[in-house]
């Protein structure tokens, strides 16, 4: 079951990759709740989603690569780094760790601690 639930994990972040925004909501309750550390507090799912699709346009294409993960039951905790290039050619990258919580299979709860955005060496 905790390989399951790290495919989900890992599931969930490629549609974002691919701009699959229904079908990311999908893989989530309808009472998701999703916190970053940037001080704004707790957000919807639809509210996270939503607030990514009207960012993604300057965004030509981002790519989690997935650095460790580790679960228990019903939960995921992973490490990974957002790879991001731009339309306009630049290149960066950004650390990240992320909890998940399901219940039933579907995500309950996302927290993600990111760092600022790096230059990417590339």
């Amino acid at each position: 079951m905790s390989q399951d639930l790290k495919d989900k994990a890992i599931a969930y972040l490629r549609h974002l990759e691919n701009r699959e925004w229904a079908e990311a909501q999908a893989m989530c309750t309808e009472e998701t709740t999703v916190w970053h550390n940037d001080g704004k507090g707790d957000s919807t799912i639809q509210e996270n989603i939503a607030g990514m699709a009207a960012q993604i346009e300057p965004i030509e294409s981002m790519r989690y690569d997935i650095t460790r993960q580790f679960s228990q039951p019903d939960e995921v905790l992973q490490q990974h780094v957002v790879n991001v290039v731009m339309k306009a050619g630049a290149r960066f990258r950004v650390d990240a760790a992320v909890y998940f919580r399901f219940e039933g299979g579907r995500i309950t709860r996302i927290e993600e601690y990111a760092g600022l955005p790096g230059e990417d060496a590339a």
